[in-house]
């Protein structure tokens, strides 16, 4: 049982209620489990960073992380500082919509999480943008990949990606994680 694969959910600013993408993927994705922030409202770098520790070392056996504005932050932050052993774990991060904190009108609840890391992950990440998000410019999205040493993918006019722009169940991104499980399995996306 231990080589279960389990996807970690990692929610961003405010969590992802019942009708975000994110949920309806835990709901339907085998072995689903969600990092549970004590304050979604209030967001600390340091206290979500260690609830995301937290929560991996409550899993046995490899894991995808799936995160959304925020919580890709929080993942980037998170491979700074965890344990050899715990990014072992990690077979691949989707991540989705980054929030780019360091942006002129980026929400005063968010500034803490800046600067954003600038050091490539340590496993296999394919990051999905959009040509019109308010939290992370297209450039952006692509500056945070090329960090990163993630796929990108840019959709057109998609916002968000989030309950907002109308991605309820976003069917389409299982194609995104499909993929990144593909070449993390082939060893084909390099980081």
């Amino acid at each position: 049982m231990t080589n279960k694969q389990t996807y970690v959910i990692v929610p961003g600013w405010n969590g992802s209620p019942a009708e975000h993408w994110q949920s309806h993927w835990q709901r339907t994705l085998p072995n689903a489990v969600r990092v549970e922030q004590q304050n979604w409202q209030q967001p600390g770098l340091q206290q979500w960073v260690a609830t995301l520790e937290q929560t991996l070392a409550g899993v046995s056996g490899p894991v995808t992380l799936i995160a959304h504005s925020l919580g890709c932050i929080t993942v980037a932050h998170w491979t700074l500082q965890a344990r050899p052993e715990m990014l072992a774990k990690v077979r691949g991060a989707l991540l989705v919509a980054p929030a780019d904190v360091e942006r002129l009108d980026c929400p005063r609840e968010l500034v803490n999480f800046a600067p954003v890391p600038q050091t490539a992950l340590p496993f296999p990440s394919v990051l999905v943008g959009s040509s019109n998000d308010h939290a992370a410019s297209r450039e952006r999205a692509l500056a945070f990949a090329a960090a990163w040493g993630s796929e990108a993918v840019i959709l057109e006019r998609a916002g968000h990606i989030n309950i907002d722009s109308g991605h309820r169940q976003w069917e389409q991104g299982f194609a995104f994680l499909y993929r990144l499980q593909e070449k993390a399995e082939t060893g084909l996306l390099c980081a």
